[in-house]
Formats: structure tokens, sequence, C-alpha cells
């Protein structure tokens, strides 16, 4: 194989040496199928042993074509590389000691910073190699666009989970309900957040849906008021039920005491007075186990003072027989007729 002329001559004065360089690695890539083709029909003609010279020249001559250009990549790449782990771990321990900055953020930061920094080490590198880096950028430039119309839902995702993230609306940790959907915020992603339910399963949400439904967080401010309805009977009095249940959430280390506990009339229902018994809890986390909790206690405290929880019921009044008339009700059986006036 006839090399090309040698890219190291001397260039008049005001050449663009890269023109030149870049050139000189297209020259060599043509060279390369070249004699990959001559190799195929070295091959096919069975000429092994000019198969094994011609793929040898081939190679020494790559190798010391791209020689030089190689080790300036490589001296690069581990320059740079060194230089990113340098700046990484710090900037990693400075995210873990800020209180302003969430974890989903904090991963959301650090990616971004690996992602640009690879990519500019990447542009670097090939530069070094001689690619044409213009024409290559301009390449991912079209195909983004063109992927970002395929994955329009993930680009979607994508920017809702940016919102997410800056805007904090929850953040790891919190108890939320999303759409009746109630858990604690497992993972926020740049794509999805996971809500751990009750019963301890994942569920996976698209942040789009985050940020265009309607999310309650109950542990934003720290504190959580629980409410606990029942109802009583017409005959009974609010005032002996507010007697009877507010000993039982006094009594209770959970509970704040201030604000202090209540229980209120909402009410005037068909068959009942509704109430409900309210109170603040320390720990936002023991809403549902509570509730439960309380619910049972609402019920066995009103039974042993004695006080009717009502069910819904319907009385039906007839006026004497008339109602009956024209049914079965009234049919004679065993031969009997029906009285009459």
């Amino acid at each position: 194989m006839v090399p090309p002329q040698s890219p190291a001559q001397q260039l008049p004065s005001g050449q663009d040496t890269t023109a030149t360089d870049t050139t000189a690695v297209d020259q060599a890539v043509d060279q390369f199928s070249n004699a990959f083709s001559e190799a195929f029909r070295l091959l096919l003609a069975g000429n092994w042993e000019g198969l094994y010279d011609h793929l040898t020249d081939g190679a020494l001559y790559l190798s010391g074509l791209f020689a030089e250009r190689g080790l300036q990549a490589l001296a690069a790449l581990l320059l740079l590389y060194a230089i990113y782990r340098v700046l990484y771990l710090p900037l990693e321990r400075a995210l873990d000691r800020s209180d302003s900055i969430g974890l989903g953020l904090q991963s959301l930061l650090l990616k971004t910073f690996r992602v640009v920094t690879f990519f500019f080490i990447g542009t670097v590198v090939l530069d070094q190699l001689g690619v044409n880096i213009a024409v290559l950028i301009g390449g991912i430039g079209i195909a983004g666009i063109v992927a970002g119309f395929a994955a329009r839902d993930s680009l979607e995702n994508f920017i809702a989970g940016v919102t997410v993230l800056v805007d904090k609306p929850f953040g790891v940790g919190d108890y939320i309900k999303v759409d009746d959907q109630y858990g604690q915020v497992d993972e926020i992603t740049l794509r999805s957040t996971r809500l751990r339910t009750v019963r301890n399963r994942i569920m996976v949400l698209p942040n789009t849906e985050m940020i265009k439904e309607k999310v309650m967080n109950h542990t934003k401010r720290n504190v959580l008021r629980l409410d606990i309805p029942f109802g009583i009977a017409y005959k009974e009095r609010p005032d002996e039920a507010r007697e009877a249940l507010l000993p039982i959430v006094e009594d209770d280390d959970r509970i704040l005491s201030d604000p202090s506990p209540t229980a209120v009339v909402t009410e005037m229902d068909d068959s009942s007075v509704n109430m409900l018994l309210r109170f603040y809890l320390r720990d936002p986390s023991q809403e549902v186990p509570m509730r439960w909790e309380y619910t049972e206690k609402v019920r066995e405290t009103l039974r042993d003072a004695d006080i009717e929880i009502p069910f819904p019921h319907r009385q039906l009044f007839l006026d004497e027989a008339e109602a009956f008339e024209g049914t079965d009700l009234l049919a004679p059986t065993n031969g009997d007729h029906p009285a009459t006036n």
C-alpha cells in the first residue's frame, strides 16, 4: 500500500493548519477503505501471504499516522478527567451540606455537571484527533431535533421534572396526596416521581401529572391536623360527647397540646348530629395509623359513655289497608275471604 504525501511538509505562510490536518485524516480514512477492499480481494483469491503483508503494512502506516494525535488526545483526556474529579468532589460535598437544595435538585445539578463536562472532554479529544467538530455538533443538533419530536412525552416529563425540583412543592420523604393517591415521596427523577403507598408499594407517577394535578403536601409545615368524623343521636348532647372524647387525646404524647384538641359539631344530618374530633400530630408520618387508631377509640369511648351512635334508617307509614289493595297481600288463603266492612 503506497502511503500518501506526508502532512508534515512545510506549509505556506498563512495557510490553515487545521484544514490540512483534517485533509490528512480524510486521506487516511480513504486509504484504509481501499486497503480493506484489497485485503478482501486477496482473501477471496486465497493469497494468504500477500494478505498478511498487506494488512501488516496498512496497520503500520495507520498507527504511524495517528500515533502523534492519539498521544495528544490521550493526554488531553487524562488531564481533563483529572480536573473533572478535582471539581466534582468539592461540588458534591457542598451540595450535601446545603439545607436549601433538596436531594432531587442535588441529583439534577450533579448529573448536569457530569453531562456538560463529558461532552466538553469529548469535543476536545475529537478535536485532537482531527475530527471536524463543527460538522459533528451540527449533526448532533439535527439528531436532537428529530429525537425531540419522537420523544415528546419524555421531553415534557423532563421539563416537568426540572420544574418540580426547582419549585419544590414537595421533597423526598414528604407525605403527599395526588389524585386520590396517598404516600411518601421515595424518589424524584427527571422523568417521574416515585411514591411509596401505605401498602409499601411503589407508585411511579410521570412528572407531567405532578404539575397538572392538585398535590396536597401533608408534611410541608412539619405538623398535621387530623380530623376524626363521628355522629351522635339527636337525643344526645354534644357537650357530653366532647367531655368523653377530649381526655383520650390530651393524654397522648404524640398529639400537640397547642393548638389544643377540640370536638366540634359540623352538620345536622338526617339521622345524626355529625361531629369532628380535631387534634394536631407531632409527626405527620403517623397520619394513617393514628386515623385508624382513633377511629376505633372514638367508637369505644362513646359506647362506654352510653352515647348512642346512630345509623341511617327510614320509617314507612301506611294508611291502613288501602296501600295493599290490588296486591297479593290481601288475597284470600285456604278458602278464606278477605274481611269486608
